[in-house]
């Protein structure tokens, strides 16, 4: 298999790489994680167990992805973004013991098709990203996305619609609800707070 994996990434030979998927430096894929084809893992990145990665994912240098985190194809993740996997981070119980893997109850991040997290932002389980939705650099994501939505702040708010060409769309004159890419010239439809392609 067309596979790459750098002399100093550590994959757990428990995980499953497709086809023309390549490791960078210093990053961990760790044990019965599922990656698909043609997927970058920058230098540092961290892919716990278990997580699920489709084709041509990008995790950027030092992307942290904790289970049990499923990322859709055609999914980025910018540099130094983070997807939680505990609503309760605690070290320590209650009695003061510390916490080991059975100890607490993971809950995931789903990033849908295409949809894309910028520099530094953070995901925090339980949520949803939808398909083809963008997360601004440094946002905190705290509630489900929406398709198409773009979101940014601390916590997240939609402040826009993008296509799946990630520009910014831009509502057509004299017609409420309809949003048209700029760049494709795609054409979207929004009703009750959600965005649908045009056939």
């Amino acid at each position: 298999m067309n596979i790459r994996i750098q002399p100093t990434a550590q994959v757990d030979e428990t995980a499953a790489l497709g086809e023309g998927t390549t490791v960078w430096d210093l990053a961990q894929v760790r044990e019965d994680a599922r990656l698909g084809r043609e997927c970058i893992i920058g230098r540092g990145a961290y892919v716990g167990p278990g997580v699920r990665i489709g084709d041509q994912v990008k995790l950027q240098n030092h992307a942290l992805v904790y289970e049990p985190a499923v990322l859709g194809d055609g999914v980025f993740v910018g540099p130094a973004a983070v997807l939680t996997n505990d609503h309760f981070p605690r070290s320590v119980d209650p009695e003061g013991r510390l916490k080991r893997g059975g100890d607490w109850e993971a809950v995931a991040v789903v990033v849908a098709e295409g949809a894309s997290l910028g520099a530094r932002s953070v995901c925090v389980a339980p949520v949803r990203v939808g398909r083809w939705a963008l997360v601004a650099a440094g946002a905190v994501v705290t509630r489900d996305v929406p398709d198409f939505a773009l979101v940014a702040g601390v916590p997240a708010r939609r402040i826009g619609w993008v296509g799946r060409a990630g520009v910014r769309l831009a509502e057509r004159a004299g017609e409420p609800g309809t949003w048209e890419c700029p760049q494709t010239g795609a054409l979207y439809d929004e009703k009750d707070g959600e965005l649908v392609e045009r056939g």
